[in-house]
């Protein structure tokens, strides 16, 4: 009781209680928004998760030795293997609104792979793209053991049952605001496109429904397709209208909208099928590297499970249903090692933020998403059309949603005693030295070239840079 008589402030509630669930979501998992609704919002979902499609075979196919053609047949298959993948996620695996897409965090010991030096003396681009993406493959197929032992045997479930809410907030906070390097450096390398795209998109989606009264629901649930239709057609004029025709060769490639060489290079239809670059090959040292990949896309995944189920607005995930979970997910990188993919799949951070920005948890859409890749992974011409979007657009995307991803996993802060010097501790500890650690081998490979244990045995040295 206070001096007067009445009650203290302490005993009032706080403003903002705690909530083990988000209340302001549209649509939660179970409850699908009306069929046209739903097809746009899928759309929305396919349009997103193209930049990191698109981007890993572009960086990785000239490495391997192929052309425009490889790189698009590879993207198909990309395509394809992510809609497979997040059509089996969410029907038997976590069923939650998980897209699960190529992964960065296989590009480490796969760049290992195609500097070995039993590819370097093949003379013919094609056969040498081949024969890599043949160990790739095997090392693949390896790797995807490791998730499907963990998932399946419940080994995985013992280990998230000591996940806390303050656990919780350093691995998803970092899962993404990780990513801050695909995010404005993209944006910086062609900005007069990149940086019209982020505040369009921001004020589309946060200012234009506080103004607009009459269906603004639209502006929240469309924001990336607007954004991208605007924007997309401004970098259109400019390249027709011949502001980059004296450009230098890397800003015509970033900035044009003509220079993806996708269109001309996609076959009209093509149907990916497993082996098609030939009988995978395996190297112990290889496989062993990409297995800790492996290992750190099933971490980083379970903290985006955990993102996408609170943006979604379920219950919290019960550790049985996240080992089941990483066990599709490691069935999935079998996928990708069989049909050929370049890289190994995981949990797409970008869309996991979408689902916080349109408040749509729908499992549905996510299915209808996956549709839209199965469909133009298969019909080439049409899909390399949205696969051609200038890479500054997808990082400026990337801007928004990875920092929705980081926030939700602070939003597990009210959970936490924040009164406590040791929660302060362990929070500060682990944010700072995820963030200092990773930033030191980057350093030091940037001077010196190789990363700080110099061995003969390039696959090792990966396998610490992952780790």
């Amino acid at each position: 009781m206070a001096a007067g008589g009445g009650p203290s402030k302490a005993d009032d509630p706080p403003p903002h209680p705690p909530k083990d669930q988000l209340q302001n979501v549209s649509y939660c998992i179970t409850s699908p928004p009306p069929w046209p609704e739903a097809m746009l919002l899928g759309f929305q979902h396919y349009l997103l998760m193209l930049g990191t499609t698109v981007l890993i075979p572009t960086a990785l196919v000239p490495q391997m030795g192929g052309g425009n053609d490889e790189k698009a047949q590879v993207i198909q298959t990309l395509l394809l293997v992510t809609g497979l993948n997040t059509l089996l996620q969410t029907m038997f695996g976590t069923r939650l609104p998980a897209v699960i897409g190529g992964s960065f965090t296989f590009v480490a010991p796969t760049i290992s792979i195609i500097l070995a030096g039993r590819y370097s003396n093949i003379p013919d681009p094609v056969a040498k793209f081949k024969r890599i993406m043949r160990g790739i493959q095997g090392a693949l197929i390896v790797a995807s053991a490791l998730q499907i032992v963990l998932g399946f045997s419940g080994l995985w479930r013992n280990v998230t049952r000591f996940l806390s809410p303050l656990s919780a907030v350093p691995l998803i906070a970092l899962v993404g605001f990780g990513l801050y390097e695909l995010g404005f450096p993209g944006v910086a390398k062609c900005v007069e496109i990149g940086l019209p795209e982020l505040i369009i998109l921001v004020l589309i989606a946060q200012y234009l429904p506080r103004f607009v009264k009459f269906g603004n629901h639209v502006f929240e649930r469309f924001a990336v397709i607007l954004s991208v239709m605007i924007v997309w057609l401004y970098a259109y004029i400019l390249t027709v209208g011949g502001a980059y025709n004296n450009a230098a060769p890397k800003t015509q490639n970033t900035c044009r909208t003509d220079r993806a060489g996708l269109i001309n290079a996609a076959p009209w239809i093509r149907v990916p099928y497993p082996f098609q670059w030939g009988p995978p090959t395996f190297d112990a040292g290889e496989a062993f590297a990409m297995m800790f990949a492996s290992f750190v896309s099933l971490v980083e995944s379970t903290g985006a499970f955990i993102a996408v189920s609170r943006s979604a607005s379920a219950t919290p995930l019960p550790p049985s249903i996240l080992s089941r979970g990483v066990g599709w997910q490691g069935l999935g990188i079998l996928l990708s090692g069989l049909f050929g993919t370049v890289t190994g799949s995981s949990v797409l951070v970008e869309n996991a933020g979408l689902l916080a920005l349109t408040r749509v948890g729908s499992r549905r859409v996510v299915q209808i998403s996956a549709g839209f890749m199965i469909f133009f992974s298969i019909l080439g011409k049409f899909g390399a059309i949205f696969a051609s979007i200038p890479p500054s657009i997808a990082a400026a995307l990337y801007c928004v949603f990875f920092a929705y991803v980081g926030s939700v996993g602070v939003s597990f802060l009210q959970f936490c005693n924040l009164n406590s010097f040791r929660t302060i501790f362990v929070l500060g500890f682990s944010i700072f030295l995820g963030l200092s650690v990773p930033h030191y081998f980057n350093e030091h490979t940037a001077i010196h070239g190789f990363g700080p244990v110099h061995t003969g045995a390039r696959w090792v040295m990966h396998f610490i840079f992952i780790f």
